[in-house]
């Protein structure tokens, strides 16, 4: 797949559609690589970390021009590749073909636009049917979504998830143990670690306008993060740069709060 495989990343990279059956190929061997991975991704610094893209390209490849194309520069994304923006199927297309490429440069964790109810609603399949005249590449891509990890640890001291943290779990060990290969849950822990944000840091505005499962404190931050040796906790979801959560826990312990999108308020963000 090697000579095919730097070609359609050549395409993608103009942000030129790959056809129907090189997707199908793409997500095929893209799921016989993620099913080798754990919920728990681990990964070594140096690294850069990347927060939502929602489709936006032209901005992701900013980013590579700015920090660096694969595999010259280690990255690790943190979900919510579709929806919202004009490009979710080159965006999520080229991430995977990049994956694929150099599976130890790349490392994609979930977030909870990839999830088959809300890419109904927000945007990617419509442009999936819209790209390619049928549904058939929005339910490959959601085929891959389920088999994304769910979190990530950067060099045994950063923890990685796309929303939060959940009252169901007190050690990543249990993380790890979740059965992930699934359509997002209404419920449960696996939810929470793609929905759940951290109280106090998300602005009134956004109180009722998403989907979240659980407001975690810095009390309950604290015994999770004392617990696994973790000392910092990172996420994604939410247009804040950085919420630091400091007590007077002698421990310093941080929960940030970043976003990609230079342009987020043109996405109704």
């Amino acid at each position: 797949m090697g000579s095919d495989l730097d070609r359609q990343i050549e395409q993608l990279t103009r942000c030129e559609p790959i056809s129907e059956e090189e997707v199908k190929r793409l997500c095929l061997k893209a799921r016989e690589i993620l099913i080798e991975e754990g919920n728990v991704q681990v990964v070594d610094a140096p690294v850069t970390i990347c927060g939502d893209i929602h489709g936006q390209f032209w901005d992701l490849m900013e980013l590579f021009k700015v920090g660096g194309f694969c595999p010259d520069t280690n990255y690790l994304f943190m979900g919510d590749f579709v929806d919202r923006g004009f490009y979710s199927v080159e965006t999520f297309l080229l991430l995977l073909a990049l994956k694929v490429r150099y599976p130890e440069r790349i490392t994609l964790i979930r977030g909870n636009h990839e999830s088959r109810q809300i890419t109904q609603v927000y945007g990617f399949y419509d442009e999936c049917q819209r790209k390619y005249g049928s549904a058939n590449v929005w339910r490959w891509c959601c085929e891959v979504f389920d088999y994304l990890a769910l979190g990530a640890i950067v060099d045994g001291r950063v923890f990685c998830v796309h929303g939060g943290l959940s009252p169901n779990l007190q050690t990543v060990d249990q993380i790890r143990a979740i059965d992930r290969k699934q359509e997002v849950p209404h419920d449960g822990p696996m939810c929470d670690l793609l929905w759940s944000d951290p109280d106090g840091a998300l602005p009134s505005s956004f109180a009722f306008s998403f989907w979240v499962t659980f407001a975690f404190m810095f009390s309950f931050l604290l015994c999770v993060s004392v617990g696994e040796a973790v000392l910092c906790i990172l996420r994604f979801p939410f247009l804040v740069l950085c919420v630091p959560h400091f007590g007077v826990h002698p421990v310093p312990t941080l929960a940030l709060t970043a976003f990609l999108l230079p342009r987020a308020s043109a996405l109704g963000l």
